[in-house]
């Protein structure tokens, strides 16, 4: 992708006026200019972070009060470290699937939504990842005190490969089936 210019952010919007400009060129598939497909890539991205949110929150929540259970002071070293381990992943997990939020916030009306995008779907895959992380870390430590730590080690690493599974490669698996994702390099933000 090319990055916008300085003279791009500071443009007077044209909603609905294609010109030689890449910025106003109405897409064809859709009918609607570059802009206005920002906004609708914005607007489906925020969709998928309130899924996500939701997520994250009852597994911090899990997380965050496990350690004034009863049962906690029991837990050996190595479960603690998990633990904690855990614990921080969730907390950067909700850090940067949050962060959409705050760079809309601070970019709000300046003309960068394409930035506003680029850089929200990036914070959000990264937290789909540290999130994927924080999930098996969970399952790995609930399942190792329940049922020892070769359980709990394959129970974490069945997660964490079954989250990758479904949330990296089934959706490439069916866009490429459906031919719907582009070489690298060409502009994937439809």
């Amino acid at each position: 992708m090319v990055p916008l210019t300085e003279d791009d952010r500071n443009a007077s919007p044209r909603p609905h006026q294609p010109s030689g400009s890449d910025r106003y060129a109405v897409c064809a598939d859709r009918n609607e200019t570059p802009l206005e497909r920002y906004d609708r890539n914005f607007g489906e991205l925020l969709q998928e972070l309130r899924v996500l949110q939701t997520g994250v929150q009852i597994l911090s929540a899990f997380l965050l009060t496990l350690a004034f259970t009863p049962r906690f002071v029991s837990l050996d070293s190595t479960q603690r470290a998990f633990y904690v381990g855990t614990l921080l992943l969730a907390v950067l997990a909700t850090l940067l699937l949050t962060a959409p939020a705050a760079v809309h916030r601070v970019l709000f009306r300046r003309r960068a939504k394409r930035l506003i995008v680029e850089v929200s779907a990036r914070l959000t895959a990264a937290g789909m990842a540290v999130l994927a992380l924080a999930l098996a870390g969970a399952v790995l430590l609930v399942v190792d005190v329940v049922l020892g730590r070769g359980a709990g080690v394959t129970a974490g690493a069945v997660t964490l490969v079954t989250c990758g599974g479904l949330w990296a490669l089934l959706p490439r698996v069916l866009g490429h089936r459906n031919g719907h994702i582009k070489p690298a390099g060409r502009d994937s933000s439809s």
